[in-house]
């Protein structure tokens, strides 16, 4: 089980509003899913929990590229909604390269394209996926810093217990109303 909200900072105090975010795919997806949520390039925090195992916040401000803070990378990592937060930038990996994948097609020879083997490969695919995960950090990952001009200071983000961050951010930030209207 896993909540989402979107705090939004506007002239007039903070504004949640609850999210899904099945139909987002990348941080990119969620940042714009932020911009959404104001008129103005007001700062938006995605805020996320997961079953008292990890938390995230996402601080998008306008156009800028977003802020993410994750309170435990590997736990994150094996949970579809972490993987979002979790860019190869913040895990310090190099990007795919997609035309790498291209040069790969149909090297077999064959009409088909599924080699002999095929199963071996999904197995290597497999492992090497446990192995990105487990390659995730325990523990917080990204800006600590990314609330300390809201209230917030980078140790005390660094401390939070997941199942008590949010209501703690938002105690810190002074929306703690808003944000549990939306629970």
């Amino acid at each position: 089980m896993y909540f989402a909200a979107l705090l939004a900072r506007t002239e007039d105090g903070w504004e949640a509003s609850d999210t899904e975010l099945d139909d987002v795919e990348t941080l990119a997806d969620l940042a714009d899913l932020a911009r959404e949520a104001t008129a103005d390039d007001e700062t938006v925090l995605v805020c996320i929990e997961q079953e008292g195992e990890w938390f995230g916040v996402v601080r998008v401000d306008g156009e800028d590229d977003p802020r993410v803070f994750v309170s435990d990378a590997a736990a994150a990592m094996r949970s579809s909604y972490g993987e979002i937060l979790l860019s190869d930038e913040l895990l310090g990996r190099q990007p795919e390269d997609p035309s790498a994948l291209d040069q790969l097609v149909d090297l077999d020879g064959t009409e088909e394209g599924e080699p002999e083997g095929a199963e071996n490969d999904d197995e290597e695919a497999e492992r090497a996926a446990v192995a990105e995960a487990e390659a995730a950090p325990a523990g917080p990952l990204g800006d600590s810093e990314l609330l300390t001009d809201l209230g917030m200071d980078d140790k005390a983000l660094l401390t939070l217990a997941p199942e008590d961050a949010l209501s703690e951010i938002a105690d810190a930030l002074g929306c703690t109303d808003v944000l549990e209207s939306v629970r």
